[in-house]
């Protein structure tokens, strides 16, 4: 029986506001009795403006505090962005998780490849299954998507249904079915929807999104009239369009050859699951050098420019068993990520110095986004007929293309949320009634560090200005023990008189230190912030940089 205190409510730790890093709540009860589920756990890659780190994750300290009260986290699809921090972040939960097969088996083959990796176990759901956790009534939706099982979600409480859409597109030949399930959401449409909170990502594109059919058609043709070598680089997940090239490469009596451990390990997980071919073997990369040239079409990772992924060791002529030659054709059956831009067009250009003919989405139809274009957020709204609309997966220019969007099509509430807003749905929603602890955490190597903490804004500023490392040792009465010893990192040797940087840098600190009265020269401290103000000042003053100044001062 419902309390009067009872809300349905949204609380988003990632993926407003951004693109990745999806994690999303949905509570209900009365506010100190809330019960809660999570949708997805993912990670968001890091640019340039990052240095070191190598993964963006949420900050999970609220479903911590509420650990008691979470009933359980349901994946919606296998992209990193939606469940790619579960190995990390699983063990400090220990909460059940719900997914079907396919992103089970990838999660899976995923924990194989890291060492120390926790064993998490799963509850396999069919598509289009349903089950109850707590209050929660969920029932699964398939979407077409740019992956096998991506899945929308509709939640049905006894204050309202909420459609938890994921990452989906309107495909008529998605190639890989099942097609998003039209029936269902027109269904949920005339049960009622209070909440449709959903993907933004290409809410600020005209039309409707290509099919896979078309994308794998042009494929076809670009491998079938290629006179030499072909490479195809795409989004290693994207199983779809991995079947379209081995069907197009098997037509052309092409031999198939996966580069890169990415690639080999979702191609596994689709044989396994039903979803590629396990009939036809596949060349191993070490025989890749021995087949005639136009005849064989290699599968390579590297579509977003990843410095160490196959493509890009390629382009730079230092992978161990693939090298291209002049006439080969590599296809980027892919769009970079944006952030990527750069890393991308370094691969393009690497492999056009050497003669290679490079393909993109720039001249023919090689890639599809999985994602909606305004037509298709139409079509969404007018079969699922929400009270309510809140735009989620996307930067804020997509989520406020698609409230407007909304707007336009009659949704009555329309709600721009970002992360860790607490958003009532029910009664009397959509409104922001509180905020919770939200954030970002850092994947540092093996370590995970918040993102307050001064790592990375240390590493940008060494990355600016370089560092400089004086050591000397003094006495008890304060004099110098030797010559101290200076280290310049990341400095010009000279300044633009040509003096020595060293000498400038080594001659203010003893300066500095001469000056100290003696009694202050007994103090390590004194010592060394004196000696720290003046190499900055006369850096500053003949560089007109401040870089990073370690003292240490030694007694001895």
């Amino acid at each position: 029986m419902n309390s009067a205190a009872d809300q349905l409510v949204f609380a988003p730790l990632g993926g407003l506001g951004e693109i990745g890093m999806n994690l999303a709540l949905y509570g209900f009860g009365a506010e100190r009795s809330r019960q809660w589920i999570a949708v997805d756990l993912g990670v968001a890659f890091a640019g340039d403006e990052l240095p070191g780190i190598d993964l963006i994750l949420p900050d999970i300290r609220y479903l911590l505090e509420e650990r008691r009260n979470l009933l359980g986290l349901v994946l919606t699809h296998a992209h990193e962005d939606h469940f790619g921090a579960l190995l990390d972040l699983w063990p400090r939960l220990e909460i059940p998780v719900y997914a079907t097969g396919f992103t089970a088996a990838l999660l899976a083959a995923k924990r194989q490849g890291e060492p120390g990796a926790p064993d998490i176990p799963v509850t396999i759901l069919p598509l289009g299954g349903r089950f109850a956790l707590g209050p929660f009534d969920i029932e699964l939706v398939s979407m077409a998507h740019s992956i096998p099982e991506s899945n929308g979600l509709i939640i049905r409480t006894p204050l309202g249904t909420v459609f938890h859409t994921g990452d989906w597109k309107l495909d008529p030949a998605p190639v890989i079915a099942p097609a998003t399930d039209e029936a269902k959401l027109r269904a949920l449409g005339n049960e009622g929807c209070l909440a449709l909170i959903g993907d933004s990502t290409n809410a600020v594109r005209e039309g409707r999104s290509p099919s896979e059919a078309d994308v794998a058609k042009c494929l076809a043709d670009l491998i079938h009239n290629a006179p030499r070598r072909v490479a195809v680089t795409t989004f290693a997940s994207n199983v779809a369009r991995l079947r379209a090239v081995i069907e197009a490469a098997q037509l052309c009596e092409r031999e198939i050859v996966v580069v890169g451990r990415a690639m080999d390990r979702i191609v596994r997980v689709a044989r396994e699951t039903g979803y590629l071919d396990s009939d036809k073997e596949f060349c191993s990369v070490d025989v890749y050098g021995h087949l005639p040239p136009d005849k064989v079409l290699a599968l390579c990772t590297g579509s977003q420019g990843e410095p160490r992924a196959a493509l890009s060791r390629i382009a730079q002529d230092e992978h161990p068993d693939v090298a291209f030659s002049r006439g080969d054709r590599v296809i980027f059956s892919s769009r970079a990520i944006p952030g990527n831009e750069k890393a991308v067009n370094r691969v393009i250009n690497g492999l056009v110095a050497q003669g290679i003919e490079v393909i993109t989405d720039r001249t023919h139809l090689v890639h599809a986004s999985g994602h909606p274009r305004m037509d298709e957020l139409r079509d969404m709204i007018s079969w699922v007929r929400p009270q309510i609309l809140i735009p989620a997966h996307g930067e804020p220019l997509h989520m406020a293309e698609h409230a407007e969007l909304a707007r336009r099509c009659g949704v009555g509430k329309v709600l721009i949320a970002r992360d860790g807003e607490l958003i009532r749905l029910a009664p009397d929603g959509p409104g922001k009634i509180d905020e919770v602890p939200a954030g970002r955490v850092y994947k540092d190597g093996s370590l995970l560090v918040s993102a307050e903490e001064r790592t990375v804004a240390d590493r940008r500023r060494l990355g600016f200005a370089g560092i400089v490392t004086f050591s000397l040792a003094l006495s008890e009465r304060g004099e110098l023990c030797g010559d101290p010893a200076l280290t310049l990192t990341g400095i010009p040797a000279a300044d633009a008189q040509g003096r020595n940087t060293a000498d400038i840098v080594y001659d203010a600190a003893l300066e500095a230190f001469d000056s100290l009265p003696r009694a202050r020269r007994r103090d390590p401290e004194a010592v060394a912030d004196a000696i720290r103000r003046a190499i900055r000042a006369a850096l500053s003053a003949a560089w007109n940089k401040k870089p990073t100044c370690h003292v240490h001062v030694l007694e001895v």
